[in-house]
């Protein structure tokens, strides 16, 4: 029988990475049971305030409700386009010479969105821009290999098409964007052994359940 459930929230950038790593604990701990609930941003931090979720991963710790937060990757985000984008073969881009694409973002109260606009408006010090919303990680990758745009995406919801060349990302100044996964609970969490077990193991992994890039040639 089961000894224990943990229930571990994962942004929607995570769900690419997550199976593998609740398998991984399903492995070392069998008799605990682990619920994996996905959602943007916004969604894991009212799970985590409304205490339907122990442990979480994500990026960026919010400010509230007051959390303990490990580093335990790094999160790195990239700009994608099409192999035959005219921009696609350049050593090195020029940060302005993509301010006329149009860009595939996330929706709102998704970290990645929010990682894209600061970016934006950054190298275009607040120009408008054009860009096309889409709802998840899957439909922008579509519509960036559809050649509707270009996206700024977590690598690790597209190594798999990095891999194989049915994506690139772009060589632009300043980039790739490096963050850090977190994995994380609220401090007046009640940190039960099997929490705490879960807990140390996925902190102990030290990101070895991430995807990896091939290296170039």
């Amino acid at each position: 029988g089961k000894t224990g459930v943990v229930v571990l929230g994962v942004v929607s950038t995570g769900k690419y990475f997550a199976p593998g790593l609740v398998a991984e604990i399903a492995a070392i701990f069998p008799g605990i049971e682990i619920i994996l609930r996905v959602g943007n941003r916004d969604r894991i931090i009212a799970a985590l305030q409304n205490g339907t979720i122990d442990l979480a991963i994500m990026g960026r710790p919010p400010r509230s409700p007051a959390v303990t937060a490990h580093a335990i990757g790094a999160h790195p985000h990239v700009l994608i386009a099409p192999p035959d984008h005219p921009l696609a073969t350049a050593r090195s881009v020029n940060a302005q010479a993509i301010l006329g694409e149009t860009f595939i973002a996330r929706e709102h109260g998704s970290g990645t969105r929010i990682l894209m606009m600061r970016y934006l408006d950054r190298i275009g010090d607040g120009a408008p821009y054009r860009s096309v919303e889409m709802g998840t990680n899957e439909t922008i990758k579509q519509a960036v290999m559809a050649r509707l745009g270009i996206a700024l995406i977590s690598q690790h919801t597209v190594t798999d098409e990095l891999n194989s060349g049915r994506l690139v990302a772009l060589r632009v100044e300043g980039l790739p964007i490096l963050r850090q996964w977190y994995l994380l609970h609220r401090d007046d969490l009640d940190m039960t052994p099997t929490r705490r077990q879960v807990f140390g193991l996925i902190e102990g992994m030290q990101g070895a359940f991430l995807p990896v890039l091939t290296p170039e040639d």
